[in-house]
């Protein structure tokens, strides 16, 4: 059912934001989106937000008439300040103290805090993002309890009542192209095959079953392994 309330969504053009993006705009009035040019490695995902941002108007006109301004910000200080494989060019790796390289230290607490100064500025009361328990690579900064704590420090800082929403929180990457079928049918499932983008690599090349991508990457594999089971069960259903 639609709610009253209005939302401002974390979409980097990537698989996960997009389903939140879907989710959303099933369920607030006016929906508006941010993204991060944060010096990172896969940066065309910036490049491709444009096109699933007009792929997404078109699957409903009620879509269209809720999705408002898309706000891009530039964070570069991260990649200043980051030495991590999705900031620089070296090979993905498990470090030390049990975290893949692929962690950039500090990036979503960032981009929340950013997207609450900007929600408060628009007058939207929903954050939402698409960080995950379930299927992830041990971020910290993508927990539940992290995400629960920041929207009592966002609040109690900025003297709002802003509600942190993750609706990918508990479940895994077959259920989250499930959510994307929910939401806007086989039309947003081939949308984010054909055009958003996930891999850490920046790899393009080559249009897959799950989408574009290396194959190889700690995202491409959850994608691809989401999407096989997904398509699975599709199959055995019918």
């Amino acid at each position: 059912m639609l709610q009253p309330d209005t939302a401002l969504v974390l979409f980097s053009g990537g698989q996960d934001s997009t389903t939140c993006l879907a989710w959303a705009l099933e369920r607030y009035a006016r929906v508006e989106t941010i993204g991060f040019d944060y010096g990172q490695r896969h940066a065309i995902e910036l490049t491709v937000r444009p096109a699933v941002l007009a792929g997404v108007r078109a699957i409903k006109p009620e879509w269209d008439a809720r999705l408002g301004e898309d706000h891009m910000v530039d964070l570069s200080v991260i990649g200043r300040i980051s030495d991590t494989a999705l900031t620089s060019n070296v090979e993905i790796a498990m470090q030390e103290n049990g975290l893949p390289n692929t962690f950039v230290p500090g990036r979503n607490l960032l981009f929340m805090t950013v997207a609450a100064t900007l929600a408060y500025r628009r007058g939207l009361n929903v954050l939402v993002g698409g960080m995950c328990e379930t299927d992830f690579s041990g971020y910290p900064d993508c927990r539940d309890d992290t995400m629960k704590a920041l929207q009592v420090a966002l609040n109690l800082g900025m003297a709002t009542r802003v509600k942190l929403e993750t609706p990918l929180m508990w479940i895994d990457k077959k259920q989250t192209w499930q959510l994307a079928q929910a939401a806007g049918g086989m039309a947003l499932v081939d949308l984010i095959r054909e055009q958003t983008h996930t891999c850490y690599l920046g790899e393009r090349g080559t249009l897959r079953a799950w989408g574009y991508g290396c194959g190889t990457c700690p995202a491409c594999e959850l994608r691809a392994r989401g999407y096989a089971q997904f398509a699975a069960e599709g199959a055995s259903a019918s």
